[in-house]
């Protein structure tokens, strides 16, 4: 009878299917655009911390994404079963145009699987060094810190970086213990200055420093290696010495600080020490000095 009035019944079935299919996906769009809604909304009332808020935010977003494209896959998965049986050569193209993207997602799955780093970590991807404040499928943002590797001040630029980065590249994780670190800098003297004047001083001063949470930042760091299965390191602040050439001599100073007063206390030790005697020379005017002083 359908076919008397030019009606074909199988594109009227085909139809049908097609509706039920836009209606689902319709359906499935809405119900994540609201529970996104409704969760971001109590994460931003409940949660009082701003970092542990901006990781839940990033999270339920990445969460609800996923749940969206599986719930796609599932609805659609007949349609592009049937579909991928005729589009093999288009497939193979689509995959050399897109290895990028591709890459980019192989990195999201490499450093969520590894565990490389979270939200509000400070990492370094080649010459790219910052606070991570996203992360997505295709990219992680970071807020830049520098300049260059040695310095912890914010240059107030942002930075993305696509996750193809993590899939060739070492991660430097440089927060991995989170609340209390162990920072290390460096400073050059000259063989003839009065480094060991300076070695005294630094560590005089990284002790006064340190001395109001060193008990506490002992505990976290015990607790955290005996977590990790290793070896608790030694906490109070020491001073080594390394000799790049024969004309110099470097002290590192490595202290225990926390994660987010790395810069202020390394600039605290050494305004204090420089501020108070000048290092540089000091063996040269002691010998001038003996030098010149009368004999007999």
């Amino acid at each position: 009878m359908l076919e008397t009035i030019g009606i074909n019944p199988a594109e009227l079935a085909a139809s049908e299917t097609l509706l039920k299919l836009l209606i689902s996906t319709a359906l499935l769009i809405t119900v994540v655009v609201v529970v996104r809604a409704l969760s971001a909304r109590y994460i931003r009332r409940n949660v009082a911390s701003m970092e542990l808020r901006r990781r839940w935010l990033v999270h339920s977003r990445n969460g609800l994404l996923l749940f969206m494209l599986l719930g796609l896959i599932i609805i659609w998965g007949e349609e592009l079963r049937t579909l991928a049986l005729s589009v093999v050569a288009i497939a193979v193209a689509f995959v050399v145009a897109t290895k990028e993207l591709i890459l980019c997602v192989t990195g999201s799955i490499l450093k969520a699987g590894a565990g490389s780093f979270n939200i509000g970590d400070r990492i370094q991807v080649k010459d790219f060094r910052g606070d991570v404040i996203d992360q997505s499928l295709l990219a992680t943002t970071i807020l830049e810190v520098g300049p260059g590797k040695l310095t912890h001040q914010r240059t107030g630029r942002m930075i993305v970086i696509p996750n193809a980065l993590f899939v060739a590249e070492p991660v430097i994780n440089e927060s991995y213990t989170h609340d209390y670190v162990l920072h290390v800098f460096t400073i050059p003297f000259k063989r003839t200055a009065n480094w060991q004047a300076a070695q005294q001083a630094l560590l005089a001063s990284a002790n006064e420093h340190c001395a109001s949470y060193l008990a506490e930042a002992k505990r976290y760091l015990k607790r955290l290696n005996e977590y990790r299965g290793l070896d608790a390191p030694s906490v109070e602040p020491r001073i080594t010495l390394q000799m790049p050439s024969a004309e110099e001599v470097h002290l590192v100073v490595r202290i225990p600080v926390l994660t987010d007063r790395r810069s202020s206390i390394e600039q605290s030790i050494l305004s204090e020490v420089f501020s108070q005697q000048e290092f540089s020379g000091a063996k040269e005017k002691a010998l001038e000095q003996e030098g010149s002083a009368p004999t007999g």
